[in-house]
């Protein structure tokens, strides 16, 4: 018997998509080089407004500088 079968009754399904696996991206500060896990759809959300190739970024929890994709980000 599988996990999601013995979480919800018979019949139901999981109406909230609470037991799919959420996709993460670490970005990172480019002013304090904090680190913060976002989920890819809010990722997606932010890409609506940009241009194709053009990168995402986001303000920074830890001193609201701007933060990038870690992957995206020169060594130092």
């Amino acid at each position: 018997m599988n996990d999601l079968y013995k979480r919800y009754p018979k019949g139901f399904e999981d109406p909230f998509g609470l037991d799919e696996d959420m996709e993460i991206v670490l970005f990172k500060c480019l002013d304090c080089h904090g680190t913060d896990e976002v989920p890819e759809y809010i990722i997606g959300e932010f890409s609506l407004d940009k241009k194709r190739g053009e990168e995402v970024e986001l303000h920074c929890p830890h001193c609201n500088g701007t933060m990038i994709r870690a992957r995206n980000i020169p060594s130092d």
